[in-house]
């Protein structure tokens, strides 16, 4: 497809090939936005590509892999080429996974796979992009995170982390890059109907033998029937859109929106009662943990 238009926003996503990124790039490319879909999957890309060039859809894709400095560079490259020199007028940092677990357990190589992802990659991709967006003293950036960036959830420990610290880096960005006329915006999903959870949970049985075990086949259970009740990846598509149309953006979109009274619950409720009630939604409990009527060692006490 061919060079930017005149008044046709470039949007560039991450993580495009499924789930939030998928339904974006489909959903700003029928409002009418050039978008450049990326992701590792070059099978989904091409399947991607297909059914928006079916719909008329204007939507390049881009092989990008946000760990590898390489495949950044050649994203870069091919993103110039696809607009004449131009870049992007927004990009979407969607990439992102988690392995979930108790974090006392959870390996130095999982837990750097995690963070090489969500937090390196997403800025290693921002940089890349950025210059561009600050020559010409325009741009966006909006970077998916999560409701688990304001709060932790039991055995998402490591993944709620990355997140903290993505909320961290965009509200530097944002006080960072404002002079240069560019905006930075965070996006923060609740439950979403997506391969997400099956896919965190998915090696939740190299814990059956720990302390955790039976609680995390609960946990797994507890997952796969509020999955039934999540929304679908049409509302952060919505949001995203909002973020890269309005004039000026917000700092921070919830979505759905009424998460917004879990955040204000959370602020209300005093810690020792949320602690509680996280205990209890993480089967967390003595009783859980098959822990009633047995002793301390005395090694342990005090």
């Amino acid at each position: 497809m061919s060079s930017k238009t005149s008044t046709q926003q470039i949007v560039l996503i991450t993580g495009a090939t499924a789930g939030i990124g998928r339904t974006t790039a489909l959903y700003l490319a029928k409002q009418g936005r050039h978008v450049i879909a990326t992701g590792r999957n070059t099978a989904a890309l091409a399947t991607l590509r297909a059914e928006a060039e079916a719909s008329s859809l204007k939507l390049d894709t881009v092989e990008l892999d946000v760990t590898s400095a390489d495949s950044i560079a050649r994203a870069v490259a091919s993103v110039d080429q696809l607009t004449n020199h131009h870049g992007v007028d927004v990009l979407v940092n969607n990439a992102g996974y988690g392995a979930l677990g108790p974090s006392a357990e959870i390996t130095d190589a999982e837990m750097r796979r995690q963070y090489d992802t969500n937090v390196f990659g997403l800025m290693s991709v921002t940089r890349a992009f950025l210059p561009a967006m600050r020559a010409r003293r325009a741009g966006r950036i909006i970077n998916v995170s999560s409701l688990g960036g304001r709060f932790t959830l039991p055995y998402f420990g490591v993944y709620n982390s990355t997140k903290y610290a993505v909320e961290s880096l965009s509200d530097a960005l944002r006080y960072e890059l404002h002079a240069f006329g560019i905006f930075v915006t965070l996006i923060e999903p609740g439950a979403i109907r997506t391969n997400f959870e099956s896919t965190a949970l998915s090696g939740v049985g190299a814990f059956d033998q720990s302390a955790y075990g039976e609680s995390l086949k609960k946990v797994d259970a507890l997952s796969k029937r509020m999955d039934r009740v999540a929304a679908e990846p049409i509302v952060i598509a919505r949001a995203i859109e909002r973020a890269v149309r309005v004039r000026r953006p917000a700092a921070r979109y919830v979505a759905p929106r009424m998460n917004h009274m879990v955040l204000m619950l959370k602020s209300v409720m005093p810690t020792c009662a949320f602690d509680w009630s996280m205990r209890k939604m993480g089967y967390l409990t003595p009783k859980d943990l098959g822990l009633t009527g047995k002793s301390v060692p005395s090694a342990l006490k005090a």
